[in-house]
C-alpha cells in the first residue's frame, strides 16, 4: 500500500493565521515527512461538500467577513488568505479520505485545523471542520466511518456533526478539563448515535502507558467490532511533553505505537488530517507517525504501569462505548 501527502503553498502563505496557529508550525510538521513519500496537491472543497456539515447562514456570513482581517474569538483569526486556506484544507482531506478508498493511506498536512469547528460556529483556530466534512462525503460511498481524534484537546465540532448518528464511531482521547472543556466520559451519543461517542479524557502528564491502555482497551475493540469502511484519524501532536498548549507528556516516538495500534483496529483504509501540534519536537512526531503507517514500528515494550485514573476511564468506557 502507498503512503501520499497533501500539502502546498496555500497553507504556508504568511496572511492565513498568527502565531501559534501560523505557517510556521506546518513547516516544521513537514519537515518529518520521510522520503519517497508522494506528494499531492492541494484542492478547494466545493460549497455542498462544505454544506454537509456546516449551515447555510454560518458559510454566507463566513464567505462575507472573509474579506478582511480579523479575530473571530480571542485565537480563532480569518483573513482572505486564512479563508482559501480554510477551503483547500476542507478539500484536501476529502482528497486525502478518497486516495484511502482507492487503496493510498494519506495524510493531508493542511491548515488551519477543523475540529473544534461546529456545524454554526467557527472556533479554537478552526473555521471548517475538516475530518467531518471528509467523513460526510465518504458515507456516500461506505456505510460506516470511524473518526479517531488524538490531539490534546477534545474534538468538540466533530463529535457535535455525528452525535446522534449511528453511522459514524468517534473516539476523542484528549487532556481532561482543557480547551473546550467537553468531552466527558458521559458523553456518548444521542438517539440512534447513543454508545457511538467514546471520548477519554485524561488528566495532565499521561504518559504512553495511559495512551496505549485507553488504545488497546477501548478504541481498539470499538473500531473493530464497528467494521468502518474507512478510519479517519484526527492527528493532532500537541500532546508532546514540548509543546506549550499542554500538560502531556509523549514522547515523539510515541507517535509510532499509536498509529501502529489505530492501523491494526480495523481492516479498512485510513486516512489523517493534521490537527493541532505547536512543540518543537512535532516534525519528529510526524516522522514516527509515517514509521507506523509503513510497518516499520515494532510494537513498543512493556510502558510503566497506566495511572489509576486512567484504568477507571477505560472501566467506564468498556461497559457505555459501543462493545
Amino acid at each position: 500500500m502507498g503512503v501520499s501527502v497533501i500539502s502546498g503553498g496555500v497553507f504556508l502563505h504568511p496572511g492565513s493565521g498568527v502565531p501559534p496557529e501560523s505557517a510556521d508550525r506546518l513547516r516544521i510538521a513537514l519537515s518529518g515527512v520521510p522520503e519517497g513519500v508522494r506528494w499531492r496537491d492541494p484542492s478547494p472543497c466545493r460549497d455542498a461538500d462544505l454544506a454537509r456539515v456546516h449551515g447555510a447562514e454560518y458559510l454566507r456570513w463566513l464567505q462575507a467577513i472573509s474579506s478582511g482581517e480579523r479575530f473571530l474569538d480571542v485565537n480563532t483569526f480569518i483573513s482572505p488568505h486564512a479563508y482559501r486556506a480554510a477551503r483547500c484544507a476542507a478539500g484536501s482531506t476529502i482528497a486525502a479520505a478518497e486516495r484511502a478508498l482507492s487503496g493510498e493511506t494519506c495524510f493531508a498536512m493542511v491548515r488551519p485545523p477543523g475540529h473544534h469547528a461546529e456545524p454554526d460556529r467557527a472556533m479554537g483556530f478552526c473555521l471548517f471542520n475538516n475530518a467531518a466534512i471528509a467523513a460526510a462525503r465518504a458515507l456516500e460511498r461506505v456505510e460506516r466511518v470511524a473518526i479517531l481524534d488524538w490531539d490534546l484537546h477534545h474534538g468538540n465540532g466533530t463529535q457535535a456533526v455525528f452525535y446522534g448518528s449511528e453511522r459514524v464511531l468517534f473516539c476523542s482521547v484528549h487532556q481532561h478539563n482543557a480547551f473546550p472543556f467537553s468531552g466527558w466520559v458521559d458523553e456518548i451519543g444521542t438517539g440512534t448515535g447513543k454508545g457511538y461517542t467514546l471520548n477519554a479524557p485524561l488528566p495532565p502528564g499521561a504518559t504512553l502507558a495511559d495512551y496505549s491502555l485507553i488504545f488497546r482497551d477501548v478504541f481498539a475493540p470499538a473500531i473493530s467490532r464497528f467494521r468502518p469502511g474507512l478510519l479517519i484519524i484526527s492527528a493532532g501532536q500537541d500532546s508532546l511533553r514540548d509543546d506549550p498548549q499542554g500538560s502531556m507528556q509523549l514522547d515523539p516516538g510515541d507517535y509510532a505505537e499509536l498509529t501502529r495500534i489505530a492501523r491494526n483496529a480495523a481492516d479498512c483504509p485510513l486516512a489523517l488530517v493534521l490537527e493541532g501540534g505547536y512543540g518543537p519536537s512535532h516534525g519528529t512526531a510526524i516522522a514516527a507517525i509515517f514509521r507506523g503507517l509503513r510497518e516499520e514500528a515494532p510494537p513498543a515494550p512493556a510502558p510503566s504501569p497506566p495511572r489509576p485514573s486512567t484504568r477507571e476511564v477505560a472501566r467506564i468506557l468498556r461497559k457505555v462505548g459501543y462493545f
